[in-house]
């Protein structure tokens, strides 16, 4: 028997939940949320340690939602990186995919392209002849 409540806890578990209110439709949310823009060096900071991206989300708004355990970043509702936290300070957490597309990425910027040709140059006297108006100097 508990001095304060003169009674013992267990008997008064019925009381307590007919008090109680019932639970919201829709879950908590719990964790650590924000939303960011992909810097070109695609990665994000948590708690002074960055975690990479896939970079095609470079320039982009992303979703980083972070729990205990997992760090997950989100573009327009799809994955584009899970890592476990890491608690240390200072960490840099880089997944090998990541590193690969940014390199595949980095050789399609620096590939010269082709100079665009020139298909859009027409004679004048074409002109002329469509609207009628030759021998005209």
């Amino acid at each position: 028997m508990v001095r304060t409540i003169k009674a013992r806890p267990v008997d008064l578990i019925a009381h307590d939940r007919s008090r109680m209110l019932p639970l919201p439709p829709i879950p908590l949310q719990l964790g650590w949320r924000e939303r960011v823009r992909l810097g070109r060096d695609y990665y994000v900071r948590l708690d002074a340690s960055d975690y990479s991206v896939d970079p095609a989300a470079i320039g982009r708004f992303v979703d980083i939602a972070a729990d205990l355990d997992r760090v997950r970043v989100r573009l327009d509702g799809r994955l584009v990186a899970d890592h476990a936290r890491v608690w240390a300070r200072g960490s840099t957490i880089t997944d090998p995919a990541h590193l690969e597309a940014a390199k595949r990425l980095r050789q399609q910027f620096q590939t010269p392209r082709p100079a665009p040709v020139d298909d859009l140059a027409r004679d004048l006297a074409d002109y002329d002849r469509a609207f009628g108006i030759e021998g005209v100097a």
